[in-house]
């Protein structure tokens, strides 16, 4: 066997794959090797985000979303306290602004008793400032499970444990396409040609290309999303103390601006949900004809716009429009003022879209012949990593036949 040559190869280097990594070099011994596009790990989503430690009040009780996010939030602050990476369990408020938000409040409480949340607390308005003294609104809850984070020392340590674990990564190796000569698979890579029996698809705002590159059909289309920030300034950093959320609407996968302090310093407000131009567009002036053209010409695409154009328009208004996005946040935090934010940076999410314009809110693992494919995996999938990873583990153990290795017991996906 070369040195190019494994059993399983793992595309995408961000934080799903990497905790499918370490759940397989844990509990296999397959040589596994992971490829990741960019000269460093955890580049675009894992990199991007907010930093969240997520509790699990959002999501449909029984979903993919709500279990894992549940199993992996507890599996996240133990990995954290066992690696000392830095992280804070400092709890989050809801706030309700508008009566019409109300019942949706009640749905979040109701849903987060039956994930298996405990201590939620139904607030007041008076209630709400005891957690956030410059917060307003009717009605909250008391979130105390939600936390902070830095997910790129969290992948950094996945790794760390991978290749002590025999693991290898490849940097600089975006998947091109690929090949079979019997029961191998040929992986072309800008690096060179990567051999394996195996293949897991874990590539984000390309995971469904590399599925029909693979010869599979995806059955949806990755739509970038951008959602941009704004940092308030030091001197209004007291306007916040952890963690203020709005109440989401239930039309859209997006949890809407909120305020966030990050446990690596500063507070930041956001994100907006806009439509990119590009699979890697952190920039409004990030253009990609080719992408534009993809989803252009996808007949769900036309059919979610046709069905939120009004949603689009108002987010790129609010994306030209500091004015616009400060009210937004003005709605939770009434004493914040233009002077007290600037322009930050911005993440882009991979949102799967269906061919009838539905936006895929729950992950999407896809299983075909000797490949696993993790076509979407969005918020709150860095909370649940470790969660996901040993389901995504479990499914290739069970469908690659791999040996387990002596003294280890399958984690059940």
């Amino acid at each position: 066997m070369s040195g190019r040559d494994f059993e399983i190869a793992i595309i995408g280097g961000g934080i799903v794959g990497m905790a499918t990594a370490l759940a397989l070099s844990k509990q296999t011994s397959a040589r596994i090797v992971v490829l990741e596009a960019e000269k460093k790990l955890a580049a675009h989503q894992t990199g991007h985000n907010s930093g969240v430690i997520h509790s699990g009040i959002y999501y449909k009780p029984g979903s993919l979303k709500a279990r894992n996010c549940v199993e992996g939030r507890q599996a996240l602050y133990q990995f954290c306290q066992e690696h000392n990476i830095r992280h804070e369990n400092c709890g989050k408020v809801i706030v309700a602004t508008t009566p019409e938000e109300l019942p949706r409040l009640d749905t979040l409480m109701e849903r987060g008793q039956a994930n298996g949340l405990t201590g939620l607390r139904r607030l007041t308005p008076e209630e709400i400032k005891e957690y956030e003294p410059y917060a307003t609104g009717l009605a909250g809850i008391y979130v105390p499970q939600t936390g902070i984070v830095d997910y790129v020392q969290v992948v950094e340590k996945y790794a760390e444990i991978f290749r002590n674990e025999g693991g290898e990564i490849f940097t600089k190796s975006s998947f091109q396409s690929l090949t079979r000569h019997g029961d191998e698979l040929v992986l072309h890579t800008t690096s060179g040609e990567v051999k394996s029996r195996y293949l897991i698809n874990c590539g984000g705002l390309y995971s469904d290309r590399i599925a029909k590159k693979c010869g599979v059909n995806p059955g949806l289309q990755i739509i970038p999303f951008r959602g941009e920030y704004y940092d308030i300034i030091p001197a209004k950093h007291h306007l916040v103390k952890n963690l203020i959320y709005p109440v989401p609407d239930p039309r859209f996968p997006f949890l809407g601006v909120h305020f966030t302090r990050r446990v690596t310093g500063g507070i930041e407000a956001g994100p907006n949900a806009v439509l990119a131009f590009k699979r890697e567009g952190y920039k409004l002036t990030d253009i990609s004809i080719p992408d534009v053209l993809t989803y252009a010409t996808f007949i769900g695409f036309w059919r979610m716009g046709l069905k939120y154009w009004k949603m689009g328009f108002d987010e790129f208004y609010r994306s030209l429009s500091k004015r616009a996005f400060v009210s937004a946040l003005q709605r939770l935090l009434p004493e914040l003022g233009m002077e007290d934010v600037h322009r930050s940076g911005a993440g882009v999410r991979a949102q799967a879209l269906e061919p009838n314009g539905a936006l895929v809110d729950d992950f999407r693992i896809v299983e075909a012949p000797g490949m696993i494919h993790v076509l979407n995996a969005p918020s709150p999938a860095a909370t649940a990593s470790l969660s996901i990873g040993n389901t995504i583990a479990s499914m290739a153990i069970r469908n690659f036949n791999l040996n387990l290795k002596q003294n280890v017991l399958q984690i059940k996906g």
